[in-house]
C-alpha cells in the first residue's frame, strides 16, 4: 500500500516534500535525551530549530515554501517542543486549513507528539483534518520509562519518578488506541538507548501494535542532556533490535531524525535556500535549550 508520506512510506520518502513548521516551543515532559534549541541554523536532529515562528509567520513561510519546492505535500508540526503543548499548533493547521489548502487540495497534515495530551486534543484534531500521527514511546514499563523521562507536567501539576511514568503510559497507550480509531495513519518513533531500553523494545512493538500503530521508526540515541554520557548505539545493534521488531510490526529504516524547521524532501533540505532567497518571515524572540 502506497502511503504518500516521506516517513511512512519507502517510495514517498525520495519524492515527497514535508515542511515542518517550528511554532512549538514548549514541552509538557523532559526527557533525558533531549535539549531543546533555538537560533541554531547548524545542527542536524530533532529539538532544533534557527527560530520559533508565531501561526501567521508559519502561513507565510508555507505561502513561499510552497512557491520554493512544487513538491511538498505534508505540512507538519514536530517542534522544538511537543505542538500539544502548544495552542500555537492547533492554530497554525487552522490557518492553513482556511489559507492554503482550498488551493492545495493535495495537502495533507502531519505532527509529533509524545502523546501526554493526545487524548484531550483528539476531537480538534479530527476537526483540522490531521491524518498522519507519530508518537513518541520509548517504554512501555514504567520501570524503564522512569529511567528515561525526569518530570511530566500534566493537568497543572508536575510528577517525577514512577508516577509520571505510569500517567505518561497510559496516556500514550489509549491516545494511539482512540487515534487509530478515529481514521489516524499512527507511526510510533522509539529511541533506542543502550542499556535501558535496548532489550524492551520488542515488547513496545508489540504494544503499540495491538493498540492500532501502523508503523514503528526506532531511532539511534543521541547523547545529549542527562545521557550525554551514554554511548549511541552501533549500526549493529540498531540493526539487531529492528529486526526484531519487524516480526512484529512494520519497520521505518529510512529516518533522518530531522530537524524541528525542515523543508524539502528528505535528503534534499530546501530550509537555508529559503533564507537565503529572502523568504518573508522573521522569527519570534525564543529561549534558548527552552526546558519548560
Amino acid at each position: 500500500m502506497y502511503i504518500p508520506h516521506p516517513c511512512y512510506d519507502a517510495e514517498a520518502h525520495y519524492q515527497v516534500g514535508r515542511i515542518h513548521l517550528p511554532v512549538a516551543p514548549f514541552c509538557n515532559i523532559q526527557c533525558n535525551y533531549c535539549v531543546r534549541q533555538t537560533n541554531n541554523n547548524f545542527l542536524n536532529r530533532p529539538g532544533v530549530t534557527a527560530g520559533v515562528l508565531s501561526p501567521r509567520q508559519a502561513l507565510k513561510r508555507l505561502k513561499f515554501a510552497l512557491g520554493f519546492e512544487p513538491r511538498l505535500r505534508i505540512v507538519a508540526i514536530a517542534g522544538p517542543g511537543d505542538p500539544l503543548a502548544n495552542e500555537a499548533t492547533l492554530e497554525t493547521f487552522s490557518l492553513v486549513k482556511e489559507k492554503i489548502k482550498p488551493a492545495f487540495p493535495e495537502i495533507d497534515f502531519c505532527f509529533s507528539t509524545n502523546g501526554l495530551a493526545l487524548l484531550d486534543r483528539l476531537p480538534e484534531l479530527k476537526k483540522l483534518g490531521i491524518k498522519y500521527l507519530t508518537v513518541t514511546v520509548n517504554a512501555v514499563s514504567p520501570e524503564i520509562g522512569v529511567q528515561i523521562y525526569d518530570h511530566v507536567r500534566f493537568k497543572g501539576r508536575v510528577y517525577k519518578g514512577i508516577k509520571a511514568a505510569r500517567i505518561l503510559l497510559e496516556r500514550q497507550l489509549e491516545g494511539i488506541y482512540q487515534a487509530a480509531q478515529a481514521g489516524f495513519v499512527i507511526k510510533v518513533n522509539s529511541v533506542l538507548i543502550p542499556g535501558v531500553n535496548d532489550r524492551h523494545l520488542i515488547e513496545v512493538a508489540e504494544t503499540v501494535k495491538t493498540a492500532g500503530a501502523y508503523i514503528m521508526n526506532i531511532m539511534p540515541l543521541i547523547p545529549l542532556g542527562h545521557f550525554a554520557h551514554l554511548q549511541a548505539p552501533t549500526s549493529r545493534e540498531l540493526k539487531q533490535v529492528r529486526a526484531q521488531c519487524e516480526t512484529i510490526i512494520r519497520q521505518w529504516y529510512l529516518c533522518k531524525q530531522c530537524r524541528a524547521d525542515a523543508v524539502g524532501v528528505p535528503g534534499e533540505e530546501v530550509g537555508s535556500q529559503l533564507q537565503q532567497k529572502a523568504c518573508p518571515f522573521t522569527y519570534t524572540t525564543a529561549c534558548t535549550a527552552c526546558r519548560h
